[in-house]
This record gives structure tokens, C-alpha cells and sequence, in this order.
């Protein structure tokens, strides 16, 4: 039964809002420029507001769902937090997108919310904070993914849980790369740039 919560989680990640509200509105397939990722900031860079809060909420609905749909089927907080993460890497590692997904930021972020609401209030804060103060998503994102970890081991005992935790933030910083390498570099596109 786990292996088909597991197997189900993955495949709710891995629907790609990005390029479905893009089509929805009308827009150019995110993969086609920008950063190339098919997530919310890159489709903001298209212009359209709508797509990319519609791509944002999709993409952080599907992690939540993950979890709080363990939840419902009686699986224990440990395993729903598995399934959040392999909705996570369904995002990131879509079967839909040949195995090329987004960076899951958004995803990541309703993961925590299924898993805690306050987990998920302590990333969201640091990534405003952080994105308000830089308008880098970019560094907003590697700031919550530092954080969500250290707020996890004050908040549970799990070590599954805290594990979860520390395997999304891993992966958020390696789909980051390229990212820091720009930033290094000073060529790091800022929130709300337009496509290039």
C-alpha cells in the first residue's frame, strides 16, 4: 500500500502546471525561455500574472495534496511525509516532461504545509523576506530551503519527517546550480523580468 501511495504521489508532482496554464493563457512554452524552467517565476517572466499564480497554486496544491491525502487514507505522519516527497520529485523528475521538471520550490512548499502549517508559515516567511529584500528568487528559494530543515528539528521528533526535510532541501539546492552560478557571475535574471 505504501508503494501505491508512493507511486500515486509521484504522479500528482509530476503534472506540469507551468506548461498548462501557459497554454491555458496562451503563452509560450516556458521551457522555451527565460531560465527554461517550467515553474511560477519563470512564467511570470512571460508577463502574465495569471499564468504564474495559477502555475504557483497548481504546483504547491499537488505537494499538499500528496500529504494530506496520506493523511486521509490513514497512512502515519512519516509515511505522508514520504509521499510529499515523492510528489516533490515528481516535480522535479516529471515523467510527463521526460524526467525534466522545475526546480520544485513551489511544490516543496506545499509539501510543508501538508506536513505543518507552521513549517510551512516559517519557509514562506524567510522566502518573502529574502525575495522582498534581493527580488532573487533564486536566493529566496536556497534561504527556505536552509531553513525549513533547522524549523523541522525544532518542530518534530521524527527523524522521517526531519529526514524529508533534508532530502528536499538537498535536492532544491543542487536544481539550483545553475542559478548560483549566475548569481555568481551577476547575470541571474531578478523577479519580475521579462523574458528574454
Amino acid at each position: 500500500m505504501l508503494a501505491l501511495l508512493l507511486v500515486a504521489a509521484y504522479l500528482i508532482g509530476s503534472v506540469p502546471f507551468a506548461i498548462l496554464s501557459s497554454r491555458l493563457f496562451g503563452l509560450a512554452d516556458p521551457r522555451q525561455y527565460g531560465s527554461g524552467n517550467p515553474g511560477a517565476t519563470n512564467v511570470l517572466r512571460s508577463g502574465s500574472k495569471g499564468a504564474a499564480a495559477l502555475t504557483l497554486a497548481g504546483d504547491c496544491a499537488k505537494g499538499w495534496l500528496a500529504v494530506w491525502g496520506a493523511h486521509a487514507l490513514g497512512f502515519s505522519p512519516a509515511e505522508a511525509a514520504l509521499a510529499g516527497f515523492a510528489a516533490f520529485l515528481g516535480h522535479v523528475f516529471s515523467v510527463f516532461l521526460k524526467f525534466k521538471g522545475g526546480k520544485g520550490v513551489a511544490t516543496a512548499l506545499g509539501v510543508l504545509g501538508g506536513i505543518s502549517g507552521w513549517l510551512a508559515l516559517v519557509a514562506l516567511g524567510v522566502w518573502l523576506t529574502v525575495a522582498f529584500a534581493t527580488r532573487y528568487s533564486s536566493v529566496a528559494a536556497l534561504a527556505a530551503a536552509a531553513a525549513a530543515p533547522l524549523a523541522g528539528l525544532m518542530l518534530f521528533s521524527d527523524t522521517t519527517t526531519v529526514g524529508v526535510l533534508m532530502a528536499m532541501s538537498a535536492v532544491l539546492v543542487w536544481r539550483h546550480a545553475e542559478n548560483i552560478r549566475k548569481l555568481k557571475n551577476g547575470t541571474e535574471g531578478k523577479i519580475g523580468g521579462k523574458k528574454a
